[in-house]
């Protein structure tokens, strides 16, 4: 298994602890991670987009002027697409962006992006937050003795604790249940913060 040493909220070295090799010792597997990542964002697309071709448009039964003799190009409809208010030519109608990807295929991405953080060195455990009240102040305090800078993913156990309302207002923290890992998340962060509470030891699960 691999090793890591553990800190505390001050950014001291605490005890050490052994990481599972399946979730943060595996060799990433790039291919799957990008076809996790974009079905991901494929998803949030709403595909309400929407646009009436010459079946929707209204009105336009009628020619607007006679075929010959008035000097135009012959027209047989307004509504065609080069007239203002006419129809659009191959514009976007409501669709699904939806991919279907195996459980399997977003635990692999899960754990090849785990062990990409890790084998960086920005994989941070804290043994215990310490916390008396919810604070924004402390929160910041701590990711800052602990070297956790830039894009920060702090993974707590319950939204309700007070390590979540400590962080989830700090600007470039990103505050997320053990259950809601994914790999997206991880690959956008410079840091993934864990406690010892909230640390995965099995694929989607934690101790």
């Amino acid at each position: 298994m691999a090793k890591l040493t553990m800190k505390n909220a001050s950014g001291e070295s605490a005890a050490s602890i052994d990481l599972a090799d399946t979730m943060f010792g595996i060799v990433p597997n790039v291919a799957v991670m990008h076809q996790v990542v974009v079905a991901q964002l494929a998803h949030r697309r709403a595909g309400t987009q929407s646009t009436k071709g010459r079946a929707q448009v209204r009105g336009g039964g009628k020619k607007p002027f006679s075929q010959k003799g008035t000097g135009n190009a012959r027209q047989g409809s307004i509504r065609a697409p080069h007239f203002a208010g006419g129809a659009v030519s191959l514009g976007p109608t409501p669709r699904k962006y939806s991919q279907r990807t195996p459980k399997k295929m977003v635990q692999l991405a899960l754990r090849s992006a785990l062990s990409d953080r890790t084998s960086d060195g920005k994989v941070v455990v804290v043994d215990a937050w310490s916390f008396d009240k919810p604070s924004a102040k402390a929160g910041a305090g701590a990711l800052a003795a602990i070297g956790a800078t830039g894009k920060v993913l702090v993974v707590v156990k319950s939204s309700a604790s007070d390590v979540a309302k400590s962080m989830r207002n700090l600007v470039d923290v990103h505050v997320m249940l053990t259950s809601e890992l994914n790999a997206y998340d991880i690959l956008c962060s410079d840091w993934v913060v864990f406690s010892q509470d909230s640390l995965p030891v099995t694929d989607g699960g934690a101790k």
